[in-house]
């Protein structure tokens, strides 16, 4: 069961065998204002039943970035050459009540739909540009400008958030 809540993009391809952890329930995130993220807590961590000063509890000092408010990242990462542009297409998924099926979209859970896409050539980031649909063409003239013409070069996506700022990247490798 990796990459469920949109943990996708960062699971890791386990040997059999390991070790895993079963939560026979939904965890409930800790509640806080965005402008707490990033800021340090104390949390004291043990038995339900006991005092907190019992010395099975454990203090932690935390901070958390609100990982729940990243957006999923987009899949069926599309390229469909159109003469000697490259038209790609995707498809948008939601943290928000996104499990119905009777739906045709799933809502978008922001206020307003928006996705960085990024292309690279290696590690170097060539550009970058936001659009406010699930799609974008990459024009002749900018892959030229750009010097990915006959080079492999990566084309990313990750949806964008007023709250978090840009979710993980899906990406499409091309054959220039």
């Amino acid at each position: 069961m990796r990459g469920q809540a949109g943990s996708d993009a960062l699971a890791l391809d386990h040997a059999p065998g390991a070790w895993f952890v079963l939560l026979d329930g939904v965890p409930e995130q800790i509640e806080m204002a965005l402008s707490a993220r990033g800021l340090s807590r104390h949390y004291r961590i043990g038995p339900a039943g006991r005092s907190y000063d019992d010395p099975s509890y454990l203090h932690q000092d935390e901070a958390f970035d609100g990982i729940g408010l990243r957006p999923l990242s987009p899949v069926h990462l599309r390229a469909a050459w159109q003469g000697s542009d490259i038209a790609f297409s995707w498809v948008r998924r939601t943290r928000l009540d996104g499990d119905s099926w009777a739906s045709v979209e799933v809502p978008l859970g922001e206020s307003s739909e928006a996705y960085l896409v990024r292309v690279r050539l290696g590690a170097a980031v060539l550009r970058e540009v936001v659009v406010s649909a699930p799609a974008w063409t990459y024009a002749a003239a900018d892959q030229s400008a750009d010097g990915v013409t006959g080079n492999t070069f990566t084309v990313e996506v990750a949806q964008l958030s007023e709250a978090f700022g840009p979710g993980l990247f899906r990406g499409i490798v091309i054959d220039g």
